[in-house]
């Protein structure tokens, strides 16, 4: 295959085949066999102000998609659909805890109960001042559940210390491309055959699937040459914790520890226009990784998106890994909101896709 008809599937690598940056995983073991096996809890990083005309909503929910939740809490509430907030959409198949909030000014408060069910545990009622918007959220706290565990302990216990020490990649995950990769497939057909896609969410999520396949090529390329977590000359640094980033032109012992105690991480793409921030050898190396996806670029660039920078690794915080029994190994995490659980958990362990 040649070409551009090439390009639509060479600058897409599947993230279970993505390189992993401490070689292979110490341990097999089955993942999200059940849906307890999986589960996750938001974290806000902040409190709710307890007062406003919006009723925030803290909800365990098990095998429940988000959007059909949000639609059953619109219609207890009597509002529109596109009047309840969430921070974002969680896997259907797990155990998860998550906020949802609901204009209530000049309604009757309604019997939050009457949502609950077998499924659905509603955990706390508070309100805020503000409708609960994607992206607002801390991080998330995941436990991840391995079945079959098979592997030596010894070296899964240094692994541990690894990851402890240094995160991880931070690639984007299958979730971002959608079901057998099918949103890499339409973005190609909207960017690089002129399909039109009217529908804002679809173009959304089609956009979001070509950047991070770009993202996710290029920081493939720095773990495969070990500088995914230090800085080359004229590397774009960013701020832990935040989006500040800087460039820097020539690396020193200071930025060094700073590097070693994950205050600043390399970062990588989310293709756009702009200025790319990165100069020098880590434009270059940018530049390398992405030669062959040039109809990409230009795709991205003709939708007139602002081009941005994101973290290349991610630390991984209140990393604990338990035996639960000689078979069956409990993994614990929190990550920064935008990571991806998926991809963490692969350099611990190799097991079927999640």
């Amino acid at each position: 295959v040649t070409s551009a008809a090439g390009e639509s599937t060479r600058c897409f690598i599947p993230p279970r085949d993505l390189p992993r940056a401490y070689g292979p995983a110490p341990a097999r073991g089955r993942v999200k066999q059940h849906s307890d096996d999986f589960s996750v809890e938001e974290m806000l990083g902040f409190e709710p102000e307890g007062e406003g005309p919006h009723v925030w909503l803290q909800i365990r929910k098990r095998d429940t998609n988000t959007r059909w939740l949000a639609g059953a809490i619109a219609r207890l509430a009597g509002v529109a659909g596109r009047d309840v907030g969430y921070a974002g959409l969680k896997d259907r198949a797990a155990v998860t805890t998550q906020w949802f909030s609901v204009p209530i000014e000049g309604r009757a408060e309604p019997d939050w109960g009457a949502i609950a069910s077998a499924e659905v545990e509603v955990l706390r009622v508070t309100r805020h001042r503000k409708k609960l918007r994607r992206g607002v959220l801390k991080g998330n706290r995941f436990r991840i559940r391995v079945q079959g565990f098979e592997g030596d302990t010894q070296a899964l216990e240094c692994r541990v210390r690894e990851l402890d020490a240094n995160g991880v990649p931070n690639y984007f995950g299958e979730q971002r491309f959608g079901r057998d990769s099918g949103n890499v497939a339409s973005a190609w057909e909207m960017l690089a055959e002129g399909k039109r896609v009217r529908d804002r969410d679809r173009r959304g999520l089609f956009l979001s699937a070509a950047r991070s396949m770009l993202f996710n090529l290029v920081l493939a390329r720095r773990v495969h040459d070990g500088s995914w977590h230090r800085a080359l000359p004229g590397e774009a640094l960013m701020l832990d914790g935040s989006h500040s980033v800087f460039n820097l032109a020539e690396p020193d012992a200071d930025i060094g520890a700073r590097l070693a105690r994950m205050d600043l991480h390399p970062t990588g793409p989310m293709w756009g226009r702009g200025d790319a921030l990165a100069s020098g050898e880590a434009l270059a190396l940018e530049g390398a990784a992405l030669a062959g996806c040039a109809a990409w670029r230009d795709g991205l660039d003709a939708a007139g998106l602002k081009g941005a920078r994101r973290a290349l690794r991610v630390p991984l915080a209140e990393l604990g890994v338990t035996f639960e029994a000689t078979d069956r190994l409990m993994v614990s995490f929190a990550l920064p909101a935008g990571a991806y659980a998926t991809m963490a958990v692969r350099e611990l362990v190799d097991s079927d896709p999640l």
